[in-house]
């Protein structure tokens, strides 16, 4: 199958290179054309250093591309989605899919990235979101991990699954597109707080309770924005908090790490190198909280911390003091 991947990062060219092992032909496209020929001349990602791009892989700056595929894999930063679907949607032949594998949440709208991608793309053209515990680095690298391909079109989640499965990468197919997308932005904004952790010398003790009540604030979102509960048990809610709040390769962890050890916020962010996508998550997780009404302590306070300036230290004071509540919401009648 003819497939162009929109977005040459890391994730984006990890992605290609799966695709390009199971046969497909393959079309990776940048947004600069600088990018597209050092890559081509180099055979290499900066960003991947060490992992060769094959021959095959076709590397372009050029859209025209999506012209003839039947898929497109839309793998920008979260900010640049929308802007992104609306250029492919007048090259993107009638019923090519538009998968999605940028993780967040639309900052001006509020909008899960596949509905913002829905409104520009429109009718004719499934949208199914792919997810799960998976650096780049490792993917790359053939090392094993476990996505999911979530759509409510049953035929597209399983064709997707399908594209992408091979003896190192398993994929899932669900319906939840809802609790898939929510997982994969708000799991951002808590392993930038077990950065913030990691940063003012905390230990595992903290960094389990952390990620525990951190699960439970994301959950409590998603059901109250239609997801289900058992989404967040799976590989986009616990498995890719897991890996992001552990791993030295997550930008989210390494900035908080920045800001728990005092380096102010804009400086962290500028150190990270790239897309730190948990600030921007932490934004329109505070927007979402006030809209549907649900408590979210720990969202909130990496929200103050990175917006409003409040001492990392003192917020975690605040979280520890709060008024005692029963660990299992609604348990005794």
């Amino acid at each position: 199958m003819k497939i162009t991947v929109v977005g040459s990062g890391a994730w984006g060219t990890a992605l290609a290179l799966v695709l390009l092992e199971n046969g497909h032909d393959v079309t990776l496209w940048s947004h600069r054309e600088e990018s597209a020929r050092q890559m081509e001349e180099r055979r290499e990602n900066p960003m991947l250093p060490g992992v060769a791009l094959p021959s095959q892989l076709k590397i372009t700056a050029r859209l025209e591309s999506l012209s003839d595929c039947r898929a497109a894999v839309l793998a920008t930063p979260s900010f640049a989605v929308r802007e992104t679907a609306r250029k492919i949607a007048p090259l993107l032949p009638h019923g090519a899919a538009a998968v999605l594998v940028s993780k967040g949440i639309e900052k001006e709208t509020s909008l899960r990235l596949s509905q913002a991608v829905r409104e520009e793309i429109g009718p004719g053209h499934p949208v199914v979101v792919l997810s799960g515990p998976s650096h780049a680095e490792e993917v790359s690298r053939g090392i094993p991990t476990a996505l999911v391909s979530a759509c409510e079109d049953r035929l597209a989640a399983e064709q997707v699954q399908d594209l992408f499965m091979n003896e190192r990468l398993r994929v899932y197919a669900s319906p939840d597109i809802v609790g898939v997308e929510l997982g994969a932005a708000l799991k951002n904004v808590i392993a930038l707080c077990a950065g913030c952790c990691d940063g003012l010398g905390y230990g595992d003790n903290t960094k389990a309770m952390l990620m525990t009540r951190g699960l439970t604030e994301m959950a409590r979102l998603g059901v109250a924005m239609g997801a289900k509960k058992e989404t967040f048990a799976g590989l986009t809610g616990i498995g890719d908090l897991i890996v992001t709040c552990t791993s030295m390769h997550s930008r989210n962890r390494r900035c908080g790490i920045l800001i728990g050890q005092g380096v102010p916020v804009e400086r962290a962010l500028q150190e990270i190198g790239a897309v730190v996508e948990g600030y921007y998550a932490a934004a329109t997780a505070h927007a979402l909280a006030e809209k549907v009404g649900v408590e979210m302590p720990i969202a909130e306070a990496a929200y103050q911390v990175l917006y409003h300036g409040k001492d990392v230290r003192g917020v975690v004071g605040e979280l520890m003091t709060r008024e005692k509540k029963h660990e299992i919401e609604d348990i005794w009648v």
